[in-house]
Formats: structure tokens, sequence, C-alpha cells
């Protein structure tokens, strides 16, 4: 006759696995759930990286405008043009920065290279391009004539 004890142990074990076979189909199919939503996840995350590449493809390849404003020609900067243009006027930086409303400072370090005008300013280096050396002596002398008066 079998043991009583062997047959306890062996009935005890026999339900333990049910119980546990119970416990991990639950877990199997959370887990075969949590698997395919992630697999969704990373194909939205993938499709959407892909459109956010295309989108900045198209707007650094294609600047846009700003409503209201006419389209602008590129103004390309030199810091040697700049000097020359000084040196043509024969004016000083200082002078020269009095005709930009800039400081002389901000003109040594654009000829120096140090720092770019910002494009407010490179509008103005422009406009200073079409000037000769006596329209810049008379701008200088109406700018001198308007501090007196002020100050």
């Amino acid at each position: 006759m079998p043991n009583f004890a062997s047959i306890l142990k062996e009935e005890i074990l026999r339900l333990a696995r049910k119980e546990v076979r119970n416990e991990i189909e639950g877990l199997r199919k959370a887990s075969s759930q949590y698997r395919s939503e992630i697999a969704q996840l990373k194909r939205r995350v993938d499709q959407l990286e892909k459109q956010q590449a295309r989108v900045s493809k198209k707007v650094l390849s294609k600047p846009e405008t700003p409503e209201g404003k006419e389209e602008t020609t590129r103004i390309r900067f030199s810091a040697k043009r700049l000097a020359a243009q000084r040196k043509k006027l024969g004016v000083s930086a200082a002078d020269l920065g009095l005709l930009l409303g800039v400081s002389g400072q901000s003109i040594y370090h654009w000829e120096a290279e140090k720092s770019r005008p910002r494009p407010a300013q490179l509008q103005a280096i422009a406009a200073l391009r079409k000037i000769g050396k006596r329209e810049a002596k008379r701008m200088l002398a109406e700018l001198a004539s308007a501090e007196t008066k002020e100050g």
C-alpha cells in the first residue's frame, strides 16, 4: 500500500502546478499584448521620424519669406570690403559707426572678423556702398549738427 505522505505530497504538487499554470497563462497573455503594443509604438515612432525628416528637409532647402515682407536679395558681407569702403570714404571707424548707427568698436570687430553685422545693419552697409566721399562727409556734418542741437 502506498505511503499516505507520498500521496499527499504528489497531490499538493499537482494542485500547485495547476495554480501556477493558471497564473502564468494570464501573465503570458498580458506579455503578448504588451509586446504587440510596443511593436506598434516603434512603427509609429519610425513613421514620425521619417515625416519629421522630410519636413525639416523641405524647410531647410526652401526658406519661406515672412508674410507681408517683400522678397529681398541676400546681402553678402566681407570684412575686407568694409575696411576698403571705409578707407575709400576717408572716415574713421567711429565716423562710419555714426553713419551706420553703431559704435566704432562694432566697426573694428566687423573688420577684424570677430563678429558679423545683423541683417538690419547689412542693409545700412549696402546703402553705404552707394554713396561717395562728399556725401559721407555731408551726412557726418548733418549728424554732428543734429547732436549739437540736441545736446
